[in-house]
């Protein structure tokens, strides 16, 4: 047979075209893009389905340190099979160093954990707690090397945040090496001052959790990173943008000729802080940061998607288990906002949430949502054109819509390790019926058909922001 595998009759969506063809799947590469394709004794169907690249979710958390008690809902085999199920077939993991803790030991800790478990393949960004002249001098220009090529810094919380003058540094190892730097924007001096606030008043229910992170917060912290930025001349990613005034920010650093990309995520263009404000620690499962704000700020998301204020769309999943002892509803969780762990699960809703709230809706078109969605993603963090898009010789990772396909998101349907989903009872339209990751179906029908092991881990050139490259 001349190949493994024939996708027939699909319509094509790539970043830049949507068109009918044959697609032909060789060796776990796409070897053919034709008007009738024949060779094959494997053939899908794809009549009526969209044929998009596979989603590439640059931002999740998966089976992280997250305090003394505290467990995460997914590993990476629970993790990167509900990433299938909504359509993905790359996610970037973080990998956190510990105090103390070498770059190099904090990532053989990640791959003993993916390594063999998971059904899409998976690539790690660094995040960087403790930036000593060894780990910027010499561990992360030899880690640039073998292919990890970014990293997160943190402005707050107070076992991972940088002081200014560690982010300089940070940035300065970064423009000398050709990393890129993810940063998370919140002022935890002004957050740790309205926390005292809060508890001298005796608020201590999840919407505090919100009125402790305002906007204020998280645009001072956004301007002054991109300040450091520009004082050192390196790109960087403003990640999880929340509302107007961060991206005004990041405009703004545009004019000045400052090169930064900003992302948002699901949780600012569905849910408010009036989701926090519920009784019964209902709102615990709410609970992330930035905190969601309000409909003006939910209004400037989708405006930001549309205008090109933001180039990427993740999902910052970052899942808890709501009702278990080691998650949200742990014993001092119960008792103050302050306790709940941080994050919200979303990697298999991503994907739908914007087709169905953006595409359907009229906001974005097919290819911008494949743009905000894959292809921004591959070439941002060094992996185009292997991933996100569809071209002779890339990788057959591939994701079948079906545009018409009502779904109504339950948490049973995302096959995750958490117990809940903050989307549950969110009605959708268009949803993955079929993903392909390098030309294996790994979930058809809502139902598993690859297995842990499917996935590989993807080393990654330098990001084509730092090479000078437009998004």
């Amino acid at each position: 047979m001349q190949f493994d595998r024939i996708i027939k009759n699909g319509t094509i969506v790539t970043a830049s075209d949507t068109y009918v063809a044959d697609l032909g799947i060789k060796d776990g590469k796409i070897a053919a893009i034709a008007d009738a394709l024949s060779g094959a004794d494997d053939i899908v169907d794809a009549t009526g389905l969209y044929v998009m690249p596979g989603g590439i979710d640059s931002h999740v958390h998966i089976d992280q340190p997250s305090g003394d008690g505290i467990v995460m809902a997914d590993d990476f085999e629970s993790g990167t099979r509900s990433a299938a199920i909504g359509g993905n077939t790359s996610i970037l993991a973080f990998c956190m160093q510990e105090k103390g803790d070498s770059l190099r030991h904090s990532l053989d800790v990640y791959h003993a954990k993916a390594d063999g478990n998971c059904h899409i393949d998976v690539a790690f960004h660094l995040i960087v707690t403790d930036p000593t002249p060894s780990v910027l001098g010499q561990e992360l220009p030899a880690l640039v090397e073998d292919g990890y090529t970014s990293f997160k810094v943190f402005m707050t919380y107070e076992n991972l945040r940088l002081r200014d003058d560690e982010i300089l540094d940070t940035l300065d190892a970064a423009r000398n090496t050709g990393a890129l730097v993810l940063v998370h924007c919140e002022n935890e001096d002004a957050i740790r001052f309205l926390i005292g606030q809060h508890e001298a008043a005796g608020e201590f229910s999840a919407k505090s959790h919100a009125t402790t992170r305002p906007i204020a917060a998280e645009r001072e912290a956004t301007h002054r990173a991109l300040s450091l930025a520009e004082i050192v001349d390196t790109p960087i990613v403003i990640v999880h943008v929340s509302n107007q005034q961060a991206m005004e920010e990041i405009e703004r650093a545009r004019v000045r000729g400052s090169k930064v990309v900003g992302e948002t995520c699901p949780q600012y263009l569905m849910l408010t802080a009036d989701d926090l404000d519920q009784d019964e620690l209902e709102g615990a499962k709410f609970v992330c940061s930035p905190p969601p704000r309000d409909k003006e700020s939910q209004d400037a998301c989708w405006d930001g998607l549309e205008r090109g204020v933001f180039d990427l769309f993740s999902s910052d999943h970052c899942p808890f288990r709501f009702n278990d002892p080691e998650g949200k509803l742990n014993e001092k969780g119960k008792k103050s906002f302050r306790w709940i762990p941080n994050g919200i699960p979303g990697v298999a809703t991503r994907l739908p949430i914007l087709f169905s709230e953006g595409v359907q809706k009229g906001r974005i078109d097919l290819n911008r949502f494949v743009a905000l969605t894959a292809t921004n993603h591959a070439k941002l963090y060094g992996m185009y054109p292997q991933k996100g898009t569809i071209a002779i010789g890339s990788d057959a990772d591939l994701a079948l819509w079906d545009p018409n396909k009502n779904v109504t998101i339950t948490n049973d349907i995302l096959q995750q390790g958490c117990d809940y989903s903050p989307y549950e009872g969110l009605e959708v339209k268009g949803w993955p019926v079929h993903t392909i990751v390098r030309g294996k179906t790994v979930v058809k029908d809502g139902e598993v058909t690859g297995q842990k092991g499917d996935g590989k881990y993807l080393p990654r050139q330098k990001s084509n922001l730092v090479t000078s490259k437009p998004v």
